[in-house]
């Protein structure tokens, strides 16, 4: 199953008042480190996934906790498959969670979106005014200042190209919902299976070989 972009979408960022929701413009030389594409495996993996997802998406959780790790262990960490995860932003929640990941670099990102997904339904399902304090509280844990918390938190730029990413990403790979996965170029949607999942990614690892 998958969230619909479009449902959610207007539900939440694209009415924000904070954000200027605009094109990035090209700025390549002075790109904040913390943005763009954080690559996870082999970079010159004959394989490539890019998962579209969003931590507060229900199914993308599902992904995450019953076939991620496996999927993990035998593609990614063994130089198999190049990963890099999109994030989509329904929310404020999302995208508070997506910028904390962020903050802790390209070696801490991915570690905290684990958390963020495998604890969806604690902090997101939180009361309004206590969910930025459970984002936190996950950052805290895994090695994050409250400092370095409330700059990531506070800086509009940082904000503005995240949602201008998101929104550029989505449109030109037509992402419609999530979790959505582009695997050397072709888009499947959907919470797969462990043996579903793998069998896409070893017919288009053959493909690459012959």
């Amino acid at each position: 199953m998958t969230s619909s972009i479009d449902r959610r979408a207007a539900l939440g960022l694209m009415s924000l008042p904070l954000l200027t929701l605009t094109p990035l413009r090209a700025m390549a030389q002075d790109r904040d480190p913390r943005t763009g594409d954080f690559v996870l495996g082999n970079e010159d993996a004959a394989v490539t996934v890019i998962e579209y997802a969003s931590l507060t998406c229900p199914h993308c959780a599902g992904f995450h906790i019953q076939t991620w790790p496996e999927f993990k262990k035998n593609y990614v960490d063994t130089g198999k498959v190049r990963f890099i995860m999109r994030e989509v932003y329904f929310d404020y929640a999302g995208l508070y969670a997506s910028m904390v990941s962020r903050c802790a670099g390209s070696q801490g990102f991915y570690p905290l979106v684990d958390q963020y997904l495998k604890q969806q339904d604690q902090w997101s399902r939180a009361p309004q005014n206590q969910i930025e304090g459970e984002i936190r509280k996950i950052g805290r844990i895994n090695g994050l200042s409250d400092a370095a918390m409330d700059q990531c938190l506070t800086d509009q730029d940082f904000a503005q190209t995240l949602v201008s990413d998101y929104q550029n990403n989505v449109a030109a790979d037509a992402v419609e919902a999530t979790p959505t996965f582009i695997i050397n170029g072709n888009k499947y949607s959907g919470n797969m299976t462990y043996p579903e999942f793998s069998a896409l990614v070893d017919q288009k690892i053959e493909e690459a070989g012959s």
